[in-house]
């Protein structure tokens, strides 16, 4: 695998020997990349569908050919091996074809979220170290071309729509000989929030997906003739697995959706008859709660896999009574990936009231605060692994690796956790300051890096208030300055001016006259938070 100049892990480092030993794994589940299943899978079953979107639906010969025709492009624009291009585009059915296409042509996607506003787009682009761009012409309402100026892009492919990737037939220009990604290279950066400010730069290699493809197989009794409903944008760990690798390499199609709604998405599961839906706790919750669910046949479907939050016990356990699905899990995060998974075979109580059971080969521990190994005594204590479902680390940031990995190499979770004497964990706390909204984890640090920027705001935080939707929303108490005013409404549209993403906006204001201290002068936002228990305004 090959790191650019000065993006390597440093000789002799944790993160080198941690490398070293993912690098090790490459292999072990099957030698043929993605590239080449989705060629045999053209050359098997032409016809077969890959994808649908809407009235958009792409076959495996249609994936392998329009994928080919768009990595020539992208040799013809004078990528090199191992340049990494910025992707910034809806999750529908070009999305895909985009990202297989960099494959084949061997360069490295900067995956950038459909929600993203302009300060992240930015901020990822030149942390990847992107010198091209694929995407439409404006992203939010903005021109593309506006928000990367002065970013060193050279190369900035503009698609107008699916029928944009599609090359004339026979077309070689751009040679891809000798190009494609191998199981072990680099092939996706996507964003992860930060502990201190803006999003870090996630390295994925396509083995990782390979090693947790096999244990989606086994805990889903995934088949080939299975239709996946994937309701998470592409960028994402979560959406990795549930799209791009284990419907492809099982051949089975994957119905998109280019924008969330709870509605549609049950039309699309009566419609297309899909069998396996994947989701963050919030969008199952809004489909529990939509109207439609009285209106719809999901007799199809047989499993959800949700996951990226607490999953709601009562509100699981409604879904599964009103459509007969399995609802399962894995716990883990876009660095760690799974620690441990919930299955078809394990009783409702295992599923819905615990984070399932322990990987063996993720070699799982829990450190108490002190780095004391408490696992034989089952926790509680932050949980580590250091197994094949694993990243390769940060990129081109070696103070974040540093603080990723314990002494002895296992990569640290956040999550404070009990492992029981049958071998279920449970997640007892949260070590990292996150909110998790809707799944997504949002970095308290980021939040108050922007709030702060208000000429009216003296100090801020930011905590979590309870939400019986999203799980958790964004509440900042905010110190302002002498004579100074400030309320919701002014201070969203300053975030905005900036080009915050609205993830990081907060949903609810409380202005305060001082923040509570603890013994060491941090803020206390235990304190905090127990002011906003109890019964919650409308956001």
């Amino acid at each position: 695998m090959h790191f650019p100049p000065g993006t390597a892990p440093a000789a002799g480092s944790v993160h080198e020997r941690y490398v070293a030993d993912r690098l090790a794994d490459v292999g072990r589940w099957g030698d043929e990349t993605l590239p080449g299943v989705v060629r045999r899978h053209a050359a098997e079953d032409p016809d077969g569908l890959a994808f649908i979107a809407g009235d958009d639906r792409m076959t495996w010969r249609e994936f392998d050919a329009w994928s080919t025709g768009f990595a020539h492009r992208l040799v013809a624009a004078g990528l090199e091996p191992g340049a990494r291009v910025g992707v910034l585009l809806p999750d529908g059915v070009e999305v895909h074809v985009v990202y297989l296409a960099a494959m084949k042509a061997g360069v490295v996607v900067v995956a950038i979220g459909p929600r993203a506003a302009r300060l992240e787009v930015r901020h990822l682009l030149t942390v990847g170290g992107a010198t091209a761009l694929v995407s439409f012409a404006e992203h939010r309402g903005e021109s593309v071309a506006g928000i990367v100026a002065g970013l060193g892009i050279d190369t900035h492919l503009v698609i107008a729509d699916l029928s944009a990737l599609v090359e004339p037939a026979g077309s070689t220009e751009g040679s891809l000989e000798g190009r494609e990604l191998g199981l072990g290279d680099i092939h996706l950066l996507n964003s992860t929030s930060g502990t201190t400010g803006m999003p870090k730069c996630v390295v994925h290699n396509q083995n990782r997906w390979f090693y947790y493809h096999e244990l989606a197989v086994e805990c889903g009794d995934l088949r080939t003739d299975d239709v996946f409903l994937t309701l998470i944008p592409a960028p994402y760990g979560f959406a990795q697995w549930t799209a791009n690798f284990t419907p492809t390499l099982l051949g089975a199609p994957t119905v998109v959706m280019p924008r969330f709604s709870a509605d549609e998405a049950l039309r699309l599961i009566e419609r297309e008859r899909v069998t396996v839906v994947c989701c963050v706790s919030t969008q199952f919750i809004m489909m529990l709660n939509s109207p439609v669910l009285e209106e719809v046949d999901l007799s199809s479907l047989r499993c959800m896999f949700t996951g990226g939050e607490a999953v709601p016990f009562e509100r699981a356990a409604e879904f599964e009574r009103r459509t007969g699905a399995r609802v399962l899990q894995f716990f883990g995060s876009n660095e760690t990936g799974a620690l441990s998974r919930t299955s078809v075979t394990d009783t409702v109580e295992q599923r819905l009231r615990t984070a399932g059971k322990v990987i063996d080969e993720m070699r799982v521990r829990l450190f108490a605060e002190d780095g004391t190994d408490v696992t034989a005594a089952g926790g509680p204590g932050q949980a580590a692994c250091a197994g094949p479902a694993t990243c390769l680390g940060y990129f081109a940031d070696p103070e974040a690796n540093e603080k990723l990995f314990t002494a002895d190499g296992w990569m640290l979770t956040g999550d404070i956790c009990t492992i029981d004497a049958d071998g279920y964990l449970r997640v007892v706390d949260r070590k990292s300051d996150f909110i998790i909204r809707g799944g997504k984890n949002i970095s308290a640090a980021a939040v108050e890096d922007q709030v702060g920027t208000h000429p009216a705001v003296a100090m801020v935080a930011a905590v979590a208030v309870p939400d019986p939707t999203f799980g958790e929303r964004v509440c900042a108490f905010v110190v302002l300055r002498e004579s100074a005013t400030l309320d919701l409404d002014a201070l969203r549209a300053h975030l905005d001016a900036r080009g915050v993403s609205r993830e990081n906006w907060p949903e609810r204001l409380e202005l305060v006259e001082d923040l509570p201290r603890g013994s060491g002068g941090k803020v206390a936002k235990a304190q905090l938070r127990a002011r906003l228990r109890g019964p919650q305004p409308a956001a």
